[in-house]
């Protein structure tokens, strides 16, 4: 299988942002001061956002394997990790310096998207008939 390895990141991605969701709606519900408990939603929220850009992504490539499609891969993982990962480390331990990690990971979430309007510009246009692969 193409890219099983994407394939089960994301998956093991959008189940630890069930996880996430339901673990700070509920057992860290009125725990954590509202700062922290809004970073730690932050996070659900980006995480899942860009597991569903991870899929969408993956499901383009089967169907039209382009260069620059692993690389926006590659800068959301990595940006996912840095970003929702920071915020969680950061709500669940109260250490503020993690947030320093936050914008880094920002920064690759938005370098992925950019590298995936790359790929789009570089792709082939349609054929005059308009059957033609981007």
């Amino acid at each position: 299988m193409r890219d099983r390895g994407w394939w089960l990141g994301a998956a093991l991605s959008g189940a630890l942002v069930v996880m996430a969701g339901a673990f700070g709606a509920h057992a860290l519900a009125g725990q954590l001061e509202p700062r922290l408990a809004a970073a730690f939603e932050t996070g659900v929220r980006y995480q899942a956002w860009h597991t569903l850009g991870l899929l969408g992504v993956l499901a383009w490539r089967a169907a039209n394997p382009l260069a620059g499609q692993q690389l926006a891969l590659g800068l959301w993982a990595a940006g996912t990790l840095l970003f929702s990962g920071s915020l969680y480390a950061m709500a669940l331990s109260g250490v503020r310096g993690l947030g320093m990690v936050t914008p880094v990971g920002g920064l690759l979430l938005i370098a992925g998207w950019l590298a995936l309007a790359v790929c789009v510009i570089r792709a082939r246009p349609l054929d005059q008939s308009g059957s033609g692969s981007t």
